[in-house]
């Protein structure tokens, strides 16, 4: 089995290409049932957010050409696979672990140590579950990926004044405005970033709030946890005069705010500065609104001296963070390896001393993350312990978790086979 990983970010596309590939939940789903009904993968996961897009999954060694998944990433979402073929990452095995690993600890966010990332892996985690396209090592992979996203925030400071994306852009209204309790906001969207906008409003005195949304029940449930107003979806543009801030999170293909709704709500409110935040993904607010006189439109893209400020004051650590890192790569690692073993003994009970060298050998093949000077120091070290031990398979299996996984060094390579060095 190989695990495999194609997808792009806010560090090699443009917004513009992102929310060209972005996912719904629902797409993310369908695009991993189909990559495992046709066989492209055995196992598929699709994590999407507003930073990235990427497609997880697990293949046989010998299916060794990412082409067909980069040519499904574009072709589902109506692109030529010429489009986005220059912003596309590709990661195999240990990468793959060890880029995941730093996506769900904050370390490969826009901001720093942002909290929302975790539980948007854990959404797209429990979609592939429902969907059924998530299997033994997806499953493994991605609890271990929760579980170092909180040890991460409980051991390590990179989550310490929190920093997301919507805490980014309350923090650009303080510094257009100042003070915030004499302003007006509307909250376009009542999902969890709206939320956290809210909050965030709240905790700064903001007093004048509208909630607006498509399920006008969603935007009264928000509205009455935070004390706020709710007005009809129809009179978005209504909202939008009455308001001096307005930040937009809804789930659209399409803007919801165009230049011409903009540009008629400034005509009524006598030309007053508007700040437009967009943290939607595709936009919410269509680009050409920024044209308009005294309207200052921001995009996730755009919060770059925030995201600086963020990440000086967390950089310090980030040591530490990687160090969490590379302790939970090596678990995942030992238990890959228990595993094929355990599928070898399996395989081997009750077989013939021959065959089950063979079985041996074959199982220790289909390590491809391996190197296969890795495959053999390990092989041989099965294969005396089988020749020297009536239970020398399970005896392996015992020392298993005493073994330090490094291939950094020869010396790594020997302990992890049990090769003595000055013999070997």
């Amino acid at each position: 089995m190989r695990i495999v990983l194609v997808g792009l970010n806010h560090q090699t596309a443009s917004v513009k290409l992102r929310e060209r590939v972005a996912f719904s939940p629902l797409e993310a789903r369908e695009a991993a049932g189909r990559l495992c009904e046709r066989g492209i993968l055995t196992e598929a996961l699709v994590l999407s957010t507003c930073n990235r897009s990427e497609i997880y999954g697990v293949r046989s060694p010998s299916e060794d050409n990412d082409r067909g998944l980069e040519e499904f990433l574009a072709s589902f979402h109506g692109l030529p696979l010429q489009c986005v073929e220059g912003s596309l990452y590709r990661y195999r095995d240990q990468d793959v672990i060890r880029h995941l690993y730093r996506v769900s600890s904050g370390l490969d966010s826009l901001l720093l140590g942002e909290a929302e990332i975790l539980g948007q892996v854990r959404t797209a985690y429990r979609n592939a579950l429902e969907g059924g396209t998530s299997g033994q090592v997806l499953n493994r992979l991605f609890q271990g990926a929760l579980e170092i996203g909180k040890r991460v925030r409980s051991e390590t400071g990179i989550g310490a004044l929190p920093m997301s994306v919507a805490f980014a852009g309350v923090k650009l209204a303080e510094q257009i405005f100042g003070r915030l309790d004499a302003h007006r906001a509307l909250i376009v969207g009542a999902g969890a970033t709206s939320e956290k906008v809210v909050r965030h409003l709240r905790d700064r005195g903001l007093q004048h709030l509208r909630i607006i949304n498509r399920t006008e029940d969603h935007a009264w449930e928000l509205a009455c946890r935070y004390n706020g107003e709710v007005a009809p979806w129809e009179q978005l543009s209504e909202a939008i005069e009455w308001s001096d801030l307005v930040v937009a999170s809804v789930l659209s293909k399409e803007p919801v705010l165009t230049r011409e709704m903009a540009e008629g709500a400034m005509l009524r409110r006598g030309n007053r500065p508007l700040l437009l935040i967009d943290l939607g993904m595709p936009r919410n607010v269509a680009p050409a609104v920024a044209d308009l006189h005294n309207v200052f439109l921001y995009n996730i893209d755009q919060l770059t001296d925030i995201v600086q400020q963020n990440k000086k004051a967390r950089e310090g650590e980030i040591p530490r963070v990687e160090s969490i890192i590379e302790e939970q790569i090596e678990k995942f690692m030992r238990w890959r390896v228990g595993v094929t073993i355990c599928a070898a003994l399996a395989e081997m009970d009750g077989k013939p001393a021959a065959e089950r060298l063979a079985c041996l050998h074959s199982h220790v093949e289909s390590l491809a993350f391996l190197s296969p000077q890795e495959r053999l120091y390990l092989a041989g070290r099965l294969e005396r312990i089988l020749n020297h031990s009536t239970n020398g398979s399970r005896e392996f299996l015992r020392c298993l978790p005493e073994l330090r996984w490094s291939t950094r060094t020869p010396e790594g390579l020997r302990e992890l086979a049990g090769v003595n060095p000055q013999t070997a």
